[in-house]
């Protein structure tokens, strides 16, 4: 996944759990595409220090992920989704008894993993 993506991500996720100054210096640098040097003359400090916070918030961020997996498991849960989706439109070519045999056993792993 591409890394922007993946910061996007664990954002969504976990940014609630950065401190406000964290939030703002990294929002403008995710997701407001801000070069740093226009954080850095925003916020009042050097072009560094705004490099250094967003590293420290993005190793923040993910050791939240190596932690508590709420990010994969969102993905391998819209995975699973995706698939109930493919097998719903296209249910006119195949046998219905066996598509729906395969969603009961998608959507019991979706439960589970819950």
């Amino acid at each position: 996944m591409e890394k922007k993506v993946m910061q996007t991500f664990l954002y969504d996720f976990y940014g609630e759990l950065l401190t406000e100054h964290q939030r703002n210096i990294y929002e403008d640098f995710v997701l407001n595409d801000l070069s740093l040097s226009e954080i850095a003359e925003e916020a009042g400090i050097s072009r560094q220090g705004v490099h250094d916070l967003v590293k420290r918030c993005d190793r923040i961020l993910e050791g939240y992920e190596e932690k508590l997996h709420l990010l994969e498991r969102f993905m391998n849960t819209k995975e699973k989704i995706t698939k109930i989706r493919a097998l719903t439109r296209n249910y006119q070519n195949q046998n219905e008894a066996e598509i729906m045999a395969q969603i009961e056993s998608i959507s019991t792993e979706i439960l589970e993993e819950l």
